[in-house]
C-alpha cells in the first residue's frame, strides 16, 4: 500500500455495493463478490430483513439445494470481516425499501465497532458509452483530505439519491473518510447480461485508490469474451453497428488531450437526475 493512500483511507477499508439501480450489469455487486472470493471473510453483522425490505419489491428467491431440498433465500444486507490481514471489509445486499435512517445507523455502528478507517462505495450506471472502449470509472469524495491526496473531485450532483449516497453521508458524519466509484456501463447491454468488463474496471480503480494489489482472477478473460460476444451480436445489426460507431467517436473526443475532465462527471450527474435518454433512476 502506498503511504499516500494509507494515510488517506487507512488500513481497514470497507467496500459496499447494492443490487438494483446502483448496479447496472451487476458490475458493482460482482466486484464485491470477487473481493469476498479473493479474501476469505466471515459475516459479522446483518440487518433484520423484516424491518427494511418490502418483499413485493425485493422478493425472496427459491432454489434447490445440493441435497434436493427447497430453500428460500431472503433479501439481506450483510457486512463481512476479512479473515486475513490484507482483505477488505465488504458490505453487500439489496437496497432497503424503508427505514433508511435505521438501516444506515446499524451499518455505520457495525463499521465503527470494527474500527473501519476508510469506506468506498461502488456502483455502476447505464450510460451512452461504447463497449469497445475502456470502461470509465468516476471517483468522487466529499472528504477534502481524500480529494487532495488522491487527486479526485467532489460530486456536484444535486437530486434524488440511493442508499449508497445516504451511507456515504452518514459515514463522513461519523468520521470515516469516504469516496465513491461509479462505472459507466453501455446501456444497450447493461440490462441483458453481467458486465465483467465493468467489474474489472471497478476493481482496478479500487486497487488504485486503496494502494493494494487486487488479484483479478479470470476477470480479464471473461471481459474479453464478453466484448467479443457483444461484437458478434452487433455485427448482425447494421443500425446497432452504426450507433456503436457514433458512441466510439464521442468517447474518443472525450479522451482527446483537448477534452475537459468534466465530461464523465457531467454524464454521471445527468444519469442520477434521469436526464437525457431516460435510463436514469429518477426515484
Amino acid at each position: 500500500m502506498s503511504s499516500r493512500t494509507q494515510q488517506a483511507l487507512g488500513p481497514r477499508i470497507a467496500v459496499a455495493a447494492f443490487d438494483g439501480w446502483n448496479d447496472a450489469g451487476e458490475a458493482a455487486s460482482q466486484a464485491v463478490q470477487a473481493l469476498r472470493d479473493e479474501y476469505p471473510s466471515v459475516e459479522i453483522a446483518s440487518v433484520d430483513p423484516e424491518a427494511y425490505f418490502d418483499y413485493q419489491y425485493t422478493r425472496p428467491f427459491v432454489r434447490t439445494a445440493a441435497d434436493g431440498s427447497r430453500v428460500i433465500d431472503w433479501p439481506e444486507a450483510a457486512l463481512h470481516r476479512p479473515i486475513g490481514p490484507d482483505g477488505f471489509w465488504t458490505l453487500r445486499g439489496a437496497e432497503p425499501a424503508r427505514a433508511w435512517k435505521g438501516f444506515t445507523g446499524e451499518i455505520i455502528d457495525a463499521m465503527l465497532a470494527e474500527d473501519v478507517t476508510g469506506f468506498v462505495t461502488i456502483g455502476a450506471m447505464m450510460s451512452d458509452v461504447p463497449h469497445t472502449r475502456p470502461i470509465s470509472v468516476h471517483a468522487s469524495s466529499d472528504n477534502e483530505l481524500l480529494r487532495n491526496q488522491l487527486e479526485i473531485d467532489r460530486s456536484r450532483y444535486d437530486g434524488p439519491t440511493g442508499i449508497l449516497g445516504v451511507l456515504t453521508d452518514a459515514a463522513e458524519s461519523a468520521g470515516i473518510p469516504t469516496l465513491s466509484l461509479w462505472a459507466s456501463v453501455p446501456h444497450y447491454v447493461a440490462g441483458a447480461t453481467p458486465s465483467p468488463k465493468a467489474t474489472l474496471a471497478l476493481l482496478e480503480k479500487l486497487g488504485e485508490v486503496s494502494g493494494r494489489e487486487i488479484s483479478m482472477g479470470s476477470l480479464p478473460t471473461e471481459a474479453a469474451t464478453w466484448e467479443a460476444t457483444v461484437d458478434a451480436a452487433a455485427a448482425d445489426d447494421e443500425e446497432m453497428t452504426e450507433y456503436i460507431h457514433q458512441l466510439e467517436e464521442t468517447r474518443d473526443a472525450w479522451d482527446s488531450p483537448e477534452a475537459s475532465g468534466d465530461a464523465i462527471a457531467q454524464a454521471f450527474e445527468r444519469y442520477l437526475r434521469g436526464d437525457g435518454n431516460g435510463k436514469g433512476p429518477r426515484r
